[in-house]
C-alpha cells in the first residue's frame, strides 16, 4: 500500500506538488492521470525516495521507501526506460541489480524470459529500440517480486501486441494482491487496465475514486434524439426540465432527461422518433473537462 499524506513538493517559489493525500491499495491496478505538468512524476519520484518532499510524508507499505535498505524486495518501479547505461547488456544490468539488492541470480533470467527479453539478454541495451527498453524496465520493477509496483508511461514505445501483454500483466499482479500504480496519458488503455484513478492538476488533488465513476463526472453523457418534429419537441423537452442542444436539421442532444423518459414525451405526444440513443460520457471526456483549467500547456484551438 502507498500512502501519501500532505505531500509537497518546491522549486524555488513553484509548488510541483501541493499538499497532496491519497492512498493507493493492494489488489487493483490504479491509474495516475493528470495534465503534463500535473506533478505526476515528481510525485513518483518522491514515493521512490528519489526526491524529497518540501513537507508531508509518502510511505510504502508503512515506512518510507528510503528506510528500506534492499527496496526492490520492497517495491519496483519503471520512471524513465532510457535512463540506463547503453553499454552494458540486459542480462549484466539486472545482474547488478540483483547483487545489491540480495535477490537470487535465477531471478535475472526469470524476468528476462517474462518480459520476452531471453533472446536478448547478452546484447547491448544501446541497441534496444524503445519497445525493448520499456520490457527491460519493467523486468527491473518485477526483479525483487516486490509487493508495491509503479509505472510511469509504461506503453511508450510497445507494439499492439506489447500493449496488449502489459495490460495482462498489470491485471494478473493487481490479483496476486500487489499494488499497482500506474501513470499514463492513454485514457483508453486506463479505461481498460485501471479499477481505480488518481487524477492531479497542478500538484493538486482533482479526484480519487473508481474509474467508472470518474468517467461519470463527465457532462458530455445525454441523449442523441433525431426527429422531423425536432423544433417542436425541443420546446416540449425543455419545459420538462432538459437541456436540449440542437445538432441542425432533426438531430437534438439531450441531457437531464434519460431515454425512456423521452420516449415516453413522444409517444405521448405522438413524436416520431428516428433515433434515441444514450450516449455514455467516456474517461477521456472526462479528463478533458476536468483538468481543462489545470492544463500548463494547451493547443490554441482547444477550450
Amino acid at each position: 500500500m502507498i500512502e501519501v499524506n500532505e505531500l509537497t513538493k518546491r522549486y524555488g517559489g513553484t509548488p510541483a506538488v501541493n499538499g497532496l493525500t491519497f492512498s493507493v491499495r493492494p489488489g487493483r491496478v490504479t491509474g495516475f492521470l493528470g495534465p503534463n505538468g500535473a506533478g505526476k512524476s515528481t510525485t513518483l519520484r518522491m514515493i521512490l525516495g528519489l526526491n524529497t518532499p518540501t513537507s508531508g510524508t509518502v510511505t510504502v507499505a508503512g515506512r518510507p521507501f528510503r528506510d528500506r535498505p534492499r527496496g526492490l524486495r520492497h517495491a519496483g518501479g519503471l520512471l524513465d526506460a532510457a535512463d540506463v547505461h547503453g553499454g552494458r547488456s540486459a542480462a549484466a544490468h539486472l545482474s547488478a541489480l540483483a547483487r545489491s539488492n540480495r535477490v537470487p541470480r535465477a531471478r535475472v533470467d526469470e524476468v528476462l524470459a517474462e518480459v520476452g527479453l531471453a533472446g536478448s539478454a547478452r546484447r547491448r541495451i544501446g541497441g534496444f529500440s524503445l519497445g525493448m527498453r520499456q520490457r527491460l524496465g519493467i523486468a527491473a520493477a518485477l526483479l525483487g517480486d516486490p509487493p508495491v509496483l509503479l509505472f510511469d508511461e509504461p506503453l511508450n514505445g510497445l507494439d499492439p501486441e506489447g500493449v496488449l501483454w502489459v495490460r495482462s500483466l498489470f491485471r494478473r499482479l493487481a490479483g496476486e494482491g500487489r499494488t499497482v500504480f500506474v501513470s499514463s496519458h492513454l485514457m483508453t488503455e486506463m479505461a481498460n487496465t485501471a479499477d481505480q484513478l488518481i487524477v492531479i492538476g497542478r500538484g493538486e488533488l482533482i479526484a480519487a475514486e473508481s474509474v467508472t465513476e470518474f468517467a461519470a463526472r463527465g457532462t458530455r453523457a445525454g441523449v442523441t434524439v433525431r426527429t422531423p418534429d425536432a423544433t417542436a419537441f425541443a420546446t416540449t423537452l425543455t419545459a420538462e426540465g432538459a437541456s436540449v442542444h440542437p445538432g441542425g436539421g432533426d438531430l437534438l442532444t439531450v441531457t437531464g432527461l434519460d431515454a425512456s423518459r423521452i420516449g415516453a414525451l413522444a409517444a405521448r405526444d405522438g413524436v416520431r422518433l428516428a433515433e434515441l440513443t444514450t450516449r455514455t460520457s467516456s474517461l477521456e471526456d472526462a479528463f478533458m473537462e476536468l483538468t481543462t483549467d489545470s492544463a500548463e500547456y494547451r493547443a490554441g484551438g482547444i477550450r
